[in-house]
């Protein structure tokens, strides 16, 4: 009725381009300074009839009484008329993007000229894609392809040569450049174009189309994927996708055990009928609104399984079920949670080395609330936001739906962070919720840095996580160098204690190998002594057994033999010649030369006597009447 705009998916996208606000994307359309559309009291006290033809009239013949946020509104052709409707092209070519404003009077072919003159392309080499509709040439004007005021398009230019580069360098641009996939699903016609960059899998692009189209990976049946994409591990730069936009098509996979009927109902829309110009419009759950939330009735009154049991005596288990229960209602694209206690969760993020430690994000649901089910779905499971919580926090969740669950983490509040951060969560509205906590930990205590309510957007969300961030970084940069100078310390006072003990280790290690020698000296010394004592016992037993040397005058044959010994000393003694060989052998064993370690031998001639038979007398061994032997000592 304000814009004139009949086309649903036109009046969608619109309204999608300005996150909902639907004054700021009928200002879009319609200039304010002509009086078209302008806000008294706000979108909060907007009020009046539904919007249609028939309404209309009605709320402009009772404008001036009425407590309507709109003032009269004039005829969308009467306008059209005054000032051309003015549209925004962003035109991406290769690693350029260039921005063209032009009226809606302008045509195709004056959009080729201003980006010849950016681009330094001729205009007869540009083939200028994206465009919705089908046949668009040079000559079509852009009022006639009904557009939305923001668009984006692309430039081919396949009669040109490719900048060359090398193959890595090659790859590695792809995997920088955003791809647009316009994904179409088959059941209801509707078109979703997706922004991916070029390091995204074949997997994430299908659990995102998960997350629109409610149709599960494995009941996903593609068209348009090009035959080279064989893996959904495969990322979107390799897979071989026309850049920068390639278009799919999605369907669910039918069951074979479904009736026609069944097929047909679940495949069916569901419309609603407008009073006045009898237009179709798609359910409410296609533009992510709960079939509860159309009608008044929060979405939690729907669901059958709580986010979390109610009074759970473990918090790890009652986050497993949480955990299960948040990839059930959202998808499996969600934050890692961490499972254990907000103590364990404290550990975890703080207490690690300084390089280590990250921040902690306490999520705190609320099932009642009328923001959760977009808080949830659209920004804490938005790939972005996800990516940066898993690779910066530890994300730590609750469930505040229930008055025990909410009693027992206001205690935990207040035991870890004070009775101020309990009692600002305490006064906190459902309607407010769900919450975040952004929580940094210090080393008296844990900070609290950022409360952030239910009501925020994607890119919100994002900045005050990053300016969380930017004061945690600083923080733990300190940190850091604290504990280097820490450790630095305790490195020197450990490479001090390790070389007194290396030194008391040498001292006791040379200290016991003294004492080792000594005791084997000392043990040695005991062994010759009783070896020397027990040759001493021997040599004075083997004298003491000799028989008398007989006398010069004896009337008995005597032998005279004279020994020298290895020093060149020289002994005598006489001998029966009737004595055995045996008793000269013990008669120079007492002198200290034991036969068995020394050799008697003979002069004239040379032979050694004691390999003779000690039992022979002298003179059978010829040693009658004299001889001179000499000792020798074994080998």
């Amino acid at each position: 009725a304000c814009t004139g705009i009949e086309n649903i998916d036109e009046a969608i996208t619109l309204l999608e381009q300005n996150n909902w606000d639907l004054v700021a994307a009928i200002n879009g359309v319609i200039p304010q300074e002509n009086g078209i559309l302008q806000s008294e009291y706000g979108v909060e006290t907007l009020h009046g009839p539904a919007y249609g033809p028939a309404s209309h009239s009605t709320a402009a013949s009772s404008a001036p009484s009425s407590s309507s946020a709109f003032r009269h509104v004039v005829p969308s052709r009467q306008i059209v008329e005054r000032q051309p409707r003015m549209l925004d092209f962003r035109v991406e070519y290769r690693d350029r993007n260039v921005d063209v404003v032009l009226e809606d009077s302008s045509t195709v072919g004056d959009i080729k000229h201003i980006l010849e003159n950016e681009l330094q392309i001729p205009a007869s080499k540009m083939l200028l894609k994206g465009w919705k509709t089908g046949d668009v040439d040079d000559s079509t004007v852009l009022k006639s392809l009904h557009l939305p005021k923001n668009n984006s398009l692309y430039v081919l230019t396949p009669d040109l040569p490719p900048p060359s580069s090398s193959h890595s360098g090659a790859l590695q641009e792809s995997l920088n450049q955003n791809f647009m996939l316009i994904v179409t699903h088959r059941e209801v016609q509707r078109e979703y174009n997706l922004n991916f960059s070029g390091s995204s899998t074949i997997q994430e692009v299908k659990r995102n189309v998960y997350d629109l189209t409610s149709i599960p990976v494995r009941h996903q049946v593609w068209e348009g994927w090009p035959s080279s994409a064989t893996d959904d591990s495969m990322t979107l730069a390799v897979s071989g996708l026309t850049f920068p936009c390639h278009r799919l098509t999605v369907g669910r996979r039918s069951s074979p055990v479904q009736t026609r009927e069944q097929s047909e109902e679940q495949c069916t829309d569901v419309h609603m009928v407008s009073d006045s110009d009898g237009d179709d419009f798609e359910d409410a759950t296609e533009f992510g609104v709960d079939d509860g939330e159309m009608f008044g009735v929060a979405s939690s009154a729907l669901r059958k399984s709580p986010m979390m049991p109610e009074n759970a005596e473990n918090e790890g288990d009652a986050l497993l079920q949480f955990t299960a229960e948040f990839s059930s209602r959202y998808g499996d694209c969600h934050p890692v949670y961490f499972i254990g206690s907000l103590e364990a969760a404290f550990q975890e993020a703080f207490y690690g080395k300084a390089r280590d430690r990250k921040l902690l994000a306490i999520y705190l649901h609320h099932d009642e609330s009328v923001l959760t089910n977009v808080f949830c779905s659209q920004m804490l499971c938005a790939e972005s936001i996800v990516s940066y919580l898993s690779q910066n926090f530890i994300t730590w969740a609750w469930d505040m739906t229930k008055e025990a669950n909410r009693a027992r983490f206001l205690t935990m509040c207040t035991r870890h962070f004070g009775s101020v951060v309990a009692q600002t969560i305490r006064t906190q509205k459902t309607d407010q919720f769900p919450l975040f906590l952004i929580i940094m930990g210090k080393r008296s205590s844990n900070e609290v840095l950022n409360v952030i309510q239910g009501n925020t957007t994607v890119d919100e969300l994002m900045m005050r996580l990053m300016a969380a961030m930017e004061i945690f970084s600083a923080q733990q940069q300190e940190d850091i160098k604290d504990e280097d100078e820490r450790e630095a310390r305790e490195n020197v006072k450990r490479e001090q204690d390790e070389a007194y003990r290396i030194s008391l280790e040498a001292d006791r290690a040379k200290r016991e190998a003294q004492e080792r020698e000594m005791a084997e000296q000392f043990r040695l010394e005991q062994i010759r002594k009783e070896q020397e004592e027990e040759r001493e016992a021997i040599r004075l037993s083997l004298e003491q057994s000799l028989p008398p040397e007989p006398k010069e005058e004896s009337t008995e044959s005597v032998s005279k033999l004279r020994i020298r010994t290895p020093s060149g000393e020289f002994f005598e003694r006489r001998f029966l010649a009737s004595s055995k060989l045996q008793v000269v052998f013990d008669f120079v064993a007492s002198k200290g030369y034991p036969w068995e370690e020394y050799k008697l031998l003979g002069t004239f001639p040379r032979r050694d006597v004691t390999q003779l038979d000690p039992n022979k007398s002298l003179l059978e061994v010829k040693l009658y009447p004299q001889e001179t032997l000499f000792l020798e000592a074994k080998e």
